[in-house]
C-alpha cells in the first residue's frame, strides 16, 4: 500500500487517482452497480480505510466522478462543434443531434452514472455536497448548450429540450443495453425480449436526430 499523502498537492493527486481508479473499475466490472469501494481502493493502491481522508463514502466518490464527467462531456461537445466544417454559418439540427449522441456515447461511465446520480447518489449525499454537484453539473450543461447555440439554427429552448432528451435517453438506453448476467441469460432464452441486442449509439442517434428535426419543424410551423 502507498504512503499517506501529506501535502495539499499530494492529497489532490491521490484524489485524482481514486477518480481514475473508480472509472476504470466501473468499466472493468460492467457497471456502477457492480463497483465496490474495495475494488476502487485496490486499483488505486490504497487501504480501504485510507479513502475516508478524501471521500466520506463510495457514493460521494462516484458523485465526484459524475461531476467531472459532466465537464468532460461539455468539453467534447465544444471540440466537436469547433471541428465541424462551416456550412454557410449554420449547423443543421441533425448534425447537432449527432454530436450529442456521439459525444455522450463515448462516455459510457457517464451514461451509467446519469442513472445512479438521479436515483441514489444525489439523495445519499449531504445537502452541501449535492449543492456542489448540481452547481457544477448545471455549469457544464449551460456551457454545452451555449456551444451548440452559437453553432446552429436551433433556439435555446429547442436545444434545452434536445439536451434533456439526450441525457434521459442515454441513461435509460445504456442500462437496457447492458443487462446483468442473469438478464442476459434470460434474453438468450427468450430472443423476443432480447434487449441485450439493443445497439446503444445507433439507436440513440436515430431518436435524437428525429427529435431535433421535429423540434426545428415545430418552431418553423
Amino acid at each position: 500500500m502507498r504512503e499517506r499523502a501529506r501535502s495539499a498537492e499530494d492529497k489532490a493527486q491521490r484524489s485524482q487517482e481514486l477518480l481514475a481508479a473508480a472509472e476504470a473499475v466501473v468499466l472493468e466490472l460492467g457497471g456502477v452497480r457492480y463497483t465496490t469501494l474495495a475494488a476502487i481502493t485496490e486499483r488505486a493502491g490504497l487501504h480501504r480505510t485510507g479513502v475516508r481522508r478524501y471521500y466520506t463514502s463510495k457514493e460521494e466518490l462516484l458523485l465526484e466522478l459524475a461531476e467531472r464527467q459532466w465537464h468532460r462531456w461539455a468539453d467534447d461537445v465544444q471540440a466537436a462543434v469547433a471541428a465541424t466544417p462551416d456550412c454557410g454559418g449554420q449547423m443543421q439540427p441533425v448534425r447537432i443531434a449527432t454530436i450529442l449522441a456521439e459525444t455522450i456515447s463515448a462516455l459510457p461511465v457517464f451514461c451509467d452514472l446519469l442513472t445512479h446520480a438521479a436515483m441514489s447518489l444525489e439523495n445519499d449525499a449531504s445537502t452541501e455536497r449535492a449543492h456542489r454537484y448540481k452547481t457544477s453539473a448545471f455549469a457544464a450543461h449551460d456551457r454545452l448548450v451555449s456551444a451548440l447555440e452559437a453553432a446552429g439554427v436551433m433556439t435555446t429552448g429547442q436545444l434545452l429540450n434536445l439536451v434533456t432528451a439526450t441525457i434521459s435517453l442515454a441513461a435509460i438506453l445504456w442500462q437496457v443495453s447492458h443487462p446483468g448476467p442473469s438478464l442476459a441469460a434470460l434474453y438468450q432464452q427468450e430472443p423476443t425480449w432480447a434487449h441485450a441486442a439493443l445497439d446503444f449509439e445507433p439507436r440513440l442517434t436515430t431518436i435524437l436526430q428525429a427529435t431535433a428535426t421535429g423540434l426545428a419543424r415545430q418552431a418553423a410551423a
